[in-house]
């Protein structure tokens, strides 16, 4: 059986070395936000006992700090993204992911980690079709950016325009359209057309 990872090997390998935002989101934006067949296997290698485990609460003690919790919200949120691309199975774990944010957010162990790595602990909110959700979610964007250094505010402004256009589709529609046939969910006239536009497919 393939070992699990650790909470450190989870950080290390989705933030690299620590450093300005900046610098860390231009050396990692690929393997977060690209499609690429080579990184999905990476993390398929490396985390998908991982993921197994975590969805089966094996890992539910990374919870009690901070950096470990935010480690289990992106083997979570993130890695089924990698793991199950282009499957239903890749929303599976999006309520533990949420809870686990959830809590972070309320107690306070959001602030005690670094502004590129709350992003993180902020996309479970992003990615729920719940408009209160989408809500919070923007308005958490928005905090981060405006407490960003004047240099760093760019990059943490695209982070916010995000989440207001995921926060336009929930509107929109009460659920993301692109999800629809990946769950099994009928789509309406409406969301159809809207499939057909680009960046209509987050």
């Amino acid at each position: 059986m393939t070992q699990l990872a650790t909470p450190e090997d989870v950080l290390d390998f989705w933030f690299g070395q620590p450093g300005p935002a900046a610098d860390v989101a231009a050396r990692q934006s690929k393997l977060w936000f690209g499609k690429s067949a080579a990184n999905d296997q990476l993390v398929i290698d490396r985390f998908a006992g991982t993921l197994i485990a975590a969805g089966a609460g094996q890992l539910d003690h990374w919870a009690l700090t901070p950096r470990n919790r935010l480690a289990l919200i992106v083997v979570l949120d993130q890695f089924p993204h990698h793991i199950h691309r282009n499957h239903g199975q890749s929303f599976a774990y999006d309520a533990q992911s949420l809870a686990l944010a959830q809590a972070m957010i309320q107690n306070g162990d959001a602030a005690r980690i670094a502004p590129i790595e709350r992003v993180f602990v902020y996309l479970p909110l992003e990615h729920a079709e719940s408009l209160a959700l989408q809500d919070e979610s923007v308005a958490l964007y928005t905090q981060l950016t405006a407490e960003a250094t004047v240099a760093e505010r760019p990059l943490f402004q695209g982070f916010l325009d995000y989440a207001q256009q995921h926060r336009e589709v929930v509107a929109r529609f009460g659920r993301f359209p692109h999800r629809n046939e990946l769950l099994g969910r009928p789509s309406t006239a409406e969301e159809i057309e809207f499939l057909k536009q680009p960046g209509s497919r987050f």
